[in-house]
């Protein structure tokens, strides 16, 4: 693989910060190692294409692909001019979505993330009712409690399930595309072929599966 990965960028330079923040941060939160500034540029052999196709996922994400794959590589950095015609497709929505692909589909640290602060969130209300509880009882005539401690633990306790239930409605969504097993493309046609189309034939006899070429009658068959 020789793939491109963007030194600077003439683009706006706040996008350009976020980028390389977010790849920062995917690549701590990642179990594997992933290309920093790259967005998918490069020249690739046939069998890295084929061990891509291999992943059978409906919903790739071809960078972290690459890098999961393991093969090597050679890096070309480059410096990306600003763009002089044509607009980019891409939008805070894609671009958000692009970004949480890359950190679900390698990394499992916002779910423990989401079981610590949960226990954490459970300390600290703990904690905050234990002190109102003691300085109640030494400030007993003094010291009002009033509705704030209420209003602010359940406006606590509620932001914290919905952060935590997007980002499990994240990892549920991924599932949910992958189980579907779409297929990446349709072929219309296919034009200078040479090789014919094999199709399978069972055997009862050894449970295997012989192929013969489509159209021709065959003495002999390869057993898989």
């Amino acid at each position: 693989m020789v793939i491109g990965i963007k030194k600077t960028s003439e683009e706006h330079s706040l996008v350009f910060f976020l980028r390389k923040q977010y790849y920062r941060i995917a690549e701590r939160l990642s179990n594997i190692e992933t290309f920093q500034n790259f967005t998918g540029f490069g020249l690739y052999d046939r069998k890295v294409i084929e061990f891509v196709r291999s992943f059978g996922d409906p919903y790739p994400y071809f960078r972290g692909m690459l890098a999961e794959i393991g093969l090597p590589y050679k890096k070309i950095y480059y410096d990306q001019p600003k763009r002089k015609f044509g607009i980019t497709k891409n939008n805070w929505y894609t671009l958000y979505d692009i970004g949480m692909l890359g950190i679900i589909n390698h990394s499992r640290v916002p779910l423990r993330l989401a079981t610590f602060v949960g226990f954490g969130g459970a300390a600290l209300s703990l904690f905050v009712a234990i002190a109102y509880t003691i300085a109640k009882v030494i400030f007993w005539n003094t010291f009002s409690l009033g509705l704030a401690p209420t209003v602010i633990g359940v406006f606590f306790i509620a932001s914290i399930q919905l952060v935590f239930m997007g980002i499990m409605g994240e990892y549920v969504g991924a599932i949910y595309t992958q189980v579907q097993k779409r297929p990446y493309a349709v072929e219309l046609d296919r034009i200078n072929f040479d090789i014919e189309p094999q199709v399978p034939t069972a055997v009862p006899q050894t449970g295997s599966m012989e192929y013969e070429p489509a159209g021709e009658p065959s003495t002999q068959s390869h057993t898989l």
